[in-house]
């Protein structure tokens, strides 16, 4: 009997791009700064946020963390920027770390799935899509009412469409977000996620796209990703 491989399903991968990452950190007010220092050292990490080396020693900071722990990989998140409904980038948010960047890290090291973030919003999302499908995506995340998405938009219908008939898990937060700038509070409302797509693809013979929904209180529906 083959043993399940435990995963910890929400593991965010960070970095200031001074390397070439194509990640930025843009840590604005006394809370989030107090709160980057107090997670940061919780990892191990000796060095300050904005130091050349940061995201090299955060990878390897993570990785130490998983071999040291009782789970066998950790699902990593990338994090789109924002966007707006008809496709454009918005100057919001604490910190992007691109699909490019994930599949790297990914590829380098064994412990890590990755979960890519592709806001539906985006002119090229359907192309990333594929293109995040192609290179091996186990998941897509996305902080609806962080990254300005409303799930519940009829022209977002056929990105989850493609993600049903890919299979692909869908990590999506709700409730409230106390580590990430929030750009509209209706959208941590799960209401969000009824729209048909999900309907129909329950409905199909496809693989359906698991909605993992996570709060501060809860968190609902896991499934294996082996």
């Amino acid at each position: 009997m083959n043993t399940p491989i435990r995963y910890d399903c929400h593991v965010h991968l960070v970095g200031n791009g001074q390397d070439g990452s194509g990640c930025w950190l843009r840590i604005e007010g006394l809370w989030l700064r107090v709160l980057s220092e107090v997670m940061r050292k919780a990892v191990g990490m000796p060095l300050p946020l904005m130091h050349k080396d940061f995201d090299v020693k955060y990878v390897e900071a993570l990785r130490e963390l998983v071999r040291g722990s009782y789970v066998d990989k950790a699902l990593l998140l990338a994090q789109d920027e924002v966007y707006d409904e008809e496709g454009k980038k918005l100057n919001f948010g604490s910190f992007h770390v691109p699909n490019d960047y994930l599949f790297k890290v990914c590829r380098e090291n064994p412990e890590f799935v990755p979960a890519v973030s592709i806001h539906p919003g985006r002119k090229d999302a359907l192309a990333e899509l594929d293109r995040c499908l192609a290179s091996g995506a186990r998941a897509l995340k996305l902080l609806p009412n962080c990254q300005n998405v409303n799930c519940s938009l009829p022209q977002y219908d056929e990105f989850w469409r493609r993600m049903a008939s890919a299979g692909l898990p869908f990590l999506c937060h709700t409730g409230g977000e106390m580590t990430v700038p929030v750009l509209h509070r209706s959208y941590q409302d799960p209401r969000i996620l009824r729209r048909p797509p999900w309907s129909w693809a329950l409905r199909s013979s496809l693989r359906t796209p698991l909605v993992i929904v996570t709060s501060s209180t809860r968190t609902t529906s896991v499934s294996s990703l082996n």
